[in-house]
């Protein structure tokens, strides 16, 4: 797990971001929904571009879906041949990073955000995610803020991970436990 950061608010009802956050959120969702959400899966590098023009970190040619959902693009980074599938939501109002070859299914969720409970404020605390290289996250999974998920981990469908996957494990469950070893690839000599 990460250090949380804690932003400054009055009341609950306050937003953590400035003016100027708020209105490229808002420019950003518009951008999406009219440029992108309607585009088939080819035009993939259309909605990278979108994304770049937006601070996306984009390394290699990682595929997002039309359909994925990406909170604050400048947030999200993507390596070379990551994938985040349809539906998925990289709620990203701290960094999330997806390392080359990591697979994000449809409609996993990875939540960057919480609030600090012990205060009446409800502040905004946000921690980064790390998806690891050749990682697969499973349909509806959820990745709570600071969790690593390690190298050619495997994180099982419905599944709700609050902590760090070490590299090569398959968990799965509501908490993730770990299951097994994913097993190493047999090469021939």
């Amino acid at each position: 797990m990460k250090d949380f950061k804690t932003y400054s608010q009055d009341t609950p009802y306050d937003s953590p971001w400035t003016k100027r956050e708020q209105i490229l959120m808002l420019v950003w969702e518009w951008v999406w929904m009219l440029a992108c959400a309607w585009t088939p899966k080819p035009c993939n590098k259309w909605r990278i571009m979108i994304l770049r023009l937006f601070g996306a970190r984009i390394e290699g040619r990682p595929f997002v879906h039309q359909r994925a959902r990406i909170q604050i693009p400048w947030n999200l980074i993507l390596h070379d041949h990551a994938c985040l599938g349809d539906r998925a939501t990289a709620y990203s109002l701290g960094v999330i990073e997806i390392h080359e070859g990591a697979t994000v299914a449809q409609e996993a969720y990875l939540c960057t955000g919480t609030h600090d409970f012990s205060l009446t404020s409800l502040p905004l605390q946000t921690a980064p995610i790390s998806i690891g290289a050749k990682a697969f996250i499973g349909v509806r999974a959820l990745i709570l803020p600071g969790v690593t998920i390690g190298r050619e981990a495997i994180v099982g469908a419905g599944s709700l991970v609050t902590k760090d996957v070490e590299d090569g494990l398959i968990v799965a469950g509501n908490p993730a436990k770990t299951i097994r070893r994913r097993p190493q690839e047999q090469t021939d000599s």
